[in-house]
């Protein structure tokens, strides 16, 4: 045995029983994480404790098991039932989680005296009946349709007691006018006739035809014979309704009588189980089931839980059931079969290939739930729209910003996914470049950046967007290529009169739509790095005026503007302070100087 584990578990493990039965496991809050069925109680649940699980999920769940409970049964089959009923009353977290949660429609045949027939999608314990689920609304309608058609069933909601109808307490409504009911608050229509009629519905919602063929043909009959040749034309057109709804249903063989058939697909977190109720050779019901699987659960019981999950949910009785693999278990009265060739094999063929079918458009679906997110999408676009060899994760911008070339500045704003990485911004003084030459200055922060880049092992971006036309570019183009990057990096020219984009050793540039997601990305990039670099060449030109206004003042030098700048912020402030204070910043005959220049100052 396995160490670690308490010596109660151990203990309760001992205890176990070699026969059937359902185990439960408790965690230390004393709630159900798991219920299993097995043939052998004590093999089973010992194999949880004896070796190492190859799904963590299993090593998880035996971790937290503090207390084992189970319950002995007479045989397989009734340990297979307990099973899933304790798994859907008490939904443990670790078995396998049913996701049929749409409410399907249903057709009642209600439990009153001249019972309705009507669609609902609410279950309820009064003794009526409920033939379904239907897979769509439009299903259970035509049935009823067909029914409404025979037997003029009727709709209302009044209570036909035989006191009631008795004392002619309702008097019959329009749809007994326009031939839909036949009246029996009335008494126009007897109990008995009334039941058989039911009885006759009850029929085609279970999929058996042929007494109701036989029931409208018998009395077809005894209407020609008492030469009520009107009264058998009507059953003879009910028979040809039926003829027609049944040549509706899907026909396997006229060999196959009552038979489930079961197909059974997985992915790697699902299960899905295709349904086939076949009734006198016709596929009456087909139903998909879905389950979310929380452990290593094996084919096998999957199949075995979804069986006995579907035919409590169609009320089935079928003798003789159709599966793809042998599940281990056994049903009293019932033959499992997997056929090989013939009839029964094609209907398992068929049966499977809706469930791939159903699978495969499950996972279309949720493709569709969970659609591309901005960022990809964006990504996708711009790489579409500017011929991109790859995705532009990482885009940089350059511009430059100068007046008249005074304090020449350029500026490099980053975008990470499309958007502001403000982190990775970085200015540059222009060192090499004496007057306004943006061409010549665009080459020096270009090479001055991916030098370094390449130095210091740095990502490199994916684009490069330069502000300016087709000077600019080729210029900047000029650095990439001595640099050996023109195959690594791709690069455009943002041209701001027309928003022309131009790429390298291509005179014709590319037009955009201006409303476009791709040209949007590309002019906030541009107008980025423009109020980057205007913000950092305003502020060269504040901190120049600055220095100069406080160096002017006569006996002020470099080392005093800068001590009266860093303790009064601004030019304003040091000419709105008081003596004091600069005299005991500054000393009192730099003090009286800075007093008597502002002073004079108008």
């Amino acid at each position: 045995m396995a160490q670690g584990f308490s010596t109660y578990i151990l203990d309760e493990i001992k205890k176990l029983p070699g026969s059937p039965g359902v185990y439960q496991f408790f965690n230390k809050e004393d709630k159900i994480i798991y219920v299993g069925k097995a043939k052998n109680l004590k093999k089973r649940v010992s194999s949880y404790f004896l070796k190492n699980h190859e799904s963590r999920k299993t090593e998880i769940l035996v971790r937290q098991i503090e207390k084992i409970r189970h319950i002995v049964v007479d045989s397989e089959e009734d340990a297979l039932l307990l099973e899933n009923s304790l798994i859907k009353r008490y939904q443990p977290k670790y078995n396998i989680l049913l996701k049929d949660d749409k409410s399907f429609p249903w057709i009642c045949v209600k439990n009153e005296r001249f019972p309705r027939i009507f669609y609902t999608r609410k279950l309820w314990k009064d003794g009526s009946i409920f033939y379904g689920p239907y897979t769509s609304v439009y299903m259970a309608k035509t049935i009823l349709d067909v029914i409404k058609q025979l037997f003029q069933i009727r709709n209302c909601n009044l209570v036909l007691s035989h006191e009631n109808i008795a004392n002619r307490k309702f008097k019959k409504c329009l749809e007994f006018q326009i031939g839909n009911c036949k009246a029996p608050c009335e008494q126009l229509y007897s109990l008995e006739k009334y039941e058989t009629d039911i009885l006759n519905a009850r029929a085609i919602l279970s999929g058996t035809l042929n007494p109701v063929f036989n029931y409208l043909k018998s009395e077809m009959q005894v209407a020609s014979v008492k030469y009520d040749f009107e009264k058998a034309n009507e059953y003879k057109s009910k028979i040809q309704i039926l003829e027609n709804y049944k040549s509706k249903s899907l026909v396997c063989s006229s060999t196959l009588t009552n038979l489930d058939v079961f197909s059974f697909h997985e992915d790697e977190k699902n299960a899905f189980v295709n349904y086939f109720r076949i009734v006198d050779g016709s596929i009456v019901n087909s139903y998909i089931l879905e389950a979310r699987k929380k452990l290593s659960e094996t084919r096998e019981d999957i199949l075995s839980f979804f069986i006995v999950e579907i035919r409590e949910l169609f009320n089935s009785k079928s003798a003789e059931i159709i599966i793809p693999f042998q599940i281990g278990y056994e049903i009293s009265n019932v033959k499992f079969v997997i056929p090989k060739i013939g009839e029964k094999k094609k209907l398992l063929d068929l049966c499977e290939r809706n469930g791939k079918m159903h699978m495969l458009e499950r996972a279309k679906n949720e493709s569709l739930k969970a659609p591309i997110t901005k960022k990809q999408r964006l990504l996708e676009t711009l790489k579409k729209d500017l011929n991109l060899s790859k995705l532009p994760h990482l885009i940089e911008c350059f511009d430059n910003s100068n007046i008249s070339g005074d304090f020449p500045v350029s500026s490099c704003v980053v975008f990470k996914d499309c958007q502001p990485f403000k982190s990775h911004y970085r200015h540059f003084n222009i060192r090499t470049v004496i007057g306004p030459n943006d061409f010549a200055s665009m080459e020096e922060v270009v090479e001055r950046r991916y030098t370094r880049q390449l130095a210091e092992g740095n990502k490199l971006p994916d684009l490069i967007l330069i502000d300016g036309g087709k000077g600019q570019l080729s210029s900047a183009y000029s650095i990439l290529q001595k640099l050996g990057l023109e195959e690594e990096i791709a690069m455009i020219g943002i041209a701001k009169r027309l928003e022309e984009l131009y790429f390298p050793n291509d005179p014709i540039p590319l037009y955009l739509d201006k409303k476009s997601e791709s040209m949007k990305v590309l002019q906030q990039l541009r107008d980025e790095a423009h109020r980057f670099g205007i913000t950092f060449h305003r502020n060269k030109r504040s901190e120049k005026f600055t220095n100069s206004v406080l160096e002017s003042i006569p006996g002020i030098g470099k080392t005093t503007s800068g001590k009266l700048l860093i303790h009064f912020k601004s030019v304003e402030n040091v000419k709105s302070s008081g003596r004091e204070e600069l005299e005991e910043l500054i000393g009192k005959d730099k003090a009286i100087r800075v007093i008597d220049f502002f002073s004079n100052v108008i």
